[in-house]
C-alpha cells in the first residue's frame, strides 16, 4: 500500500477546488453541452447544418390540413402549424435529424405522424429540396415558439443544432395568428431542384 504525503493530497484538493471555482466564475457555461454547437436564426435566414444549409421559408396556421389532395382533411381541437423549409445538401451527408418545436412554457411538439417525417429532408449533394412539417399545437401555448433541428447521433461527437425563432414574441401575437388561421392547409409535395 502506497502512502501519499500530505502535500500531494493538499495539491490535489487545491486543483479540484480551483476547477470548481472556475466553473462558478462563468455560470452561463455550467449547463452548456460540450458536444453541441447551436446556430440561431429567424424565418428566411439560411443557417449552416454541417456542410448543408437549412432555412425556414414560411409558417402558416390552419384549423385542418390535407396530407395530399386525395386525402380527407385532418382536424384538431387546437391548431395546426405548418413550417415550410428549404434545404441545400453540402458535401457531407447530414444524416437523420429531428425537428421539434419548443414553446416558452416548456411544451415540446413533434411533427404529426403518418406520411410526414420527423425531420427536415435533404437531397443529393448539389441539390436543394423544399418541404413542410406539420405540428398540432395548443393555441394557448405558442409564445416564443422555436424550431430546433438536431442530428440523430449514435456516438458522442461534436454536433451542430439549428434553432429558428418562429416570430411569436408574446401571447397577443399568438392569439392574432390563431384567429387568422386558415380553414385548411394542403401539405405541398417535396420538390428537388438544382442548387443555385
Amino acid at each position: 500500500m502506497k502512502v501519499y504525503r500530505p502535500a500531494t493530497v493538499a495539491v490535489g484538493i487545491l486543483f479540484v477546488l480551483l476547477g470548481g471555482l472556475t466553473r462558478l466564475a462563468d455560470p452561463d457555461q455550467v449547463y452548456d453541452s460540450t458536444v453541441r454547437v447551436v446556430v440561431h436564426g429567424t424565418i428566411g435566414q439560411e443557417l449552416k447544418f454541417g456542410t448543408s444549409t437549412v432555412a425556414v421559408s414560411r409558417v402558416k396556421f390552419a384549423k385542418s390540413y390535407l396530407p395530399s389532395e386525395t386525402d380527407k382533411a385532418v382536424e384538431t381541437n387546437g391548431v395546426f402549424l405548418a413550417v415550410e423549409y428549404d434545404t441545400v445538401r453540402g458535401t457531407e451527408d447530414p444524416g437523420s435529424n429531428t425537428a421539434t418545436l419548443f414553446a416558452d412554457g416548456g411544451t415540446q411538439y413533434t411533427p404529426v405522424g403518418g406520411s410526414i417525417g420527423n425531420g427536415v429532408e435533404f437531397s443529393e449533394p448539389g441539390f436543394a429540396k423544399t418541404g413542410a412539417l406539420i405540428y398540432e399545437v395548443n393555441p394557448a401555448d405558442l409564445k416564443g415558439l422555436v424550431l430546433k433541428i438536431a442530428p440523430v447521433q449514435f456516438f458522442t461527437v461534436l454536433a451542430q443544432d439549428v434553432e429558428v425563432d418562429l416570430g411569436v414574441p408574446d401571447d397577443k401575437i399568438a392569439a392574432q395568428l390563431v384567429e387568422r388561421a386558415g380553414r385548411e392547409y394542403l401539405k405541398p409535395a417535396s420538390v428537388t431542384r438544382v442548387a443555385e
